[in-house]
């Protein structure tokens, strides 16, 4: 038993999903904040405003006409929808966590890659910088792993 309703519990069956469209902007937004490489103030910053997540939707509300008219965001509606309910906070939270951990996991294979091909450097390049060969990567470190060649 909870002191205070709708805390970070598992949605009630009662309730119906999250919709497609709500669901694929949680996922642009946090592909984008992992991107950016804004995860971290992301996160801290989210944290911060899940109580007061449904008048920042309302905000949304008042400055729409503003921001279409000066961005065309085709997607606002639905962000701001997604804002409205709490649980859909926490979501983006953990599809942020989950995009940031999967680049953590790339950019370690990446300095993996670079020790083993440093080694077969000469001297002078590894310490001096001088006449470093051009390193050319594999194909799986080309893109940040939830990329796929059809989305780009």
């Amino acid at each position: 038993m909870s002191l205070f309703k709708g805390q970070t519990n598992q949605p009630e069956e009662g309730k119906p999903p999250i919709p497609a469209e709500e669901e694929e902007v949680l996922e642009k937004v946090a592909m984008k904040v992992v991107e950016w490489r804004m995860a971290v103030p992301a996160i801290i910053f989210l944290e911060s405003i899940k109580p007061l997540n449904y008048i920042g939707s309302q905000v949304m509300v008042f400055f729409e006409p503003i921001v279409q008219s000066l961005f065309n965001f085709k997607y606002y509606e639905a962000f701001r929808s997604a804002m409205e309910r709490r649980e859909n906070v926490e979501h983006l939270l953990q599809k942020i966590e989950k995009y940031d951990a999967m680049q953590f996991d790339r950019e370690k294979k990446i300095k993996k890659f670079m020790r083993a091909e440093k080694k077969k450097w000469r001297w002078y390049q590894r310490y001096l910088g001088i006449r470093r060969p051009k390193v050319e990567y594999p194909e799986e470190f080309r893109h940040p792993p939830w990329r796929t060649k059809k989305s780009e």
